[in-house]
């Protein structure tokens, strides 16, 4: 009897242990939200908009209100998905890990880091909504963005505007100063998967669209610290495949509480 209750306190003790343990381990990462109001806005560039690309047309958008994460998703938060999913953890390119962005994730394991939190991807209307806060210019920033408000590669300066500092390297999230409703780094330092698949924007007015229901490649928003500035501008598009994974690849997620 005695061999029994000693077994039994300690088969308690390991369970609870486990328990911790176990709880610890799923827990999943703390996301800090800026609350994105209903609105409606002019998506895509004017044609007189410096260095626009012919698939910027504009078009006009009503959008529902969402709550946008307020950083882009950091390696601690990716991590920490990684360790309860199984997932590979990306390599950090030697930079450090915490609080800058995740790189080298595909948009699939984007997809799969927002599922795993109750919560998905931005469409590409959300995405340039959020970006410009109201804004109709070139970038959030005004008709130029500085290496003092966004890591993109200075060397090549927005139009004829002076160069800037090339960091040469992602840096922590909010090391610069916020859009007017609370986002940080949406110009530079990674490039954000959204979950659109690339297409033309139609020519009527939208309301919460989803983009194109099949195509061959998914929509990217917001340059990157690799990038030339002109890539980094609101309604700059970019585009690739779903499964690439490159070091100027990040994402931030959408909440749809």
């Amino acid at each position: 009897m005695k061999i029994r209750t000693e077994n039994s306190k300690n088969f308690v003790t390991v369970f609870f242990i486990l328990s911790i343990s176990i709880t610890v381990y799923a827990q999943k990462p703390i996301i800090e939200w800026a609350n994105i109001p209903a609105g409606t806005f002019t998506m895509g560039s004017p044609k007189i908009e410096i260095e626009r690309d012919k698939n910027e047309t504009q078009h006009q958008v009503t959008l529902s209100a969402f709550k946008m994460s307020k950083y882009e998703i950091t390696f601690e938060q990716y991590d920490r998905f990684c360790e309860a999913t199984g997932h590979i953890k990306p390599d950090d390119q030697g930079w450090g890990r915490e609080n800058r962005p995740v790189v080298k994730v595909s948009w699939d394991d984007a997809k799969a880091f927002a599922d795993w939190m109750g919560c998905r991807l931005p469409t590409e209307a959300e995405w340039e909504y959020a970006c410009r806060a109201g804004t109709i210019t070139p970038f959030f920033t005004g008709n130029n963005l500085t290496t003092e408000q966004a890591n993109y590669n200075g060397n090549y300066a927005y139009y004829k505007n002076a160069k800037g500092k090339f960091y040469e390297r992602t840096m922590r999230v909010g090391s610069f100063d916020p859009n007017a409703w609370g986002l940080y780094d949406m110009c530079g330092n990674v490039f954000e998967w959204c979950s659109d698949w690339l297409g033309d924007y139609p020519a009527e007015a939208q309301t919460n669209p989803q983009g194109p229901s099949t195509g061959a490649v998914r929509v990217l928003r917001g340059g990157s610290w690799f990038s030339y500035a002109v890539y980094c501008r609101s309604a700059s598009r970019d585009s690739r495949n779903q499964a690439t994974q490159y070091d100027d690849f990040g994402f931030r997620i959408v909440s749809p509480k």
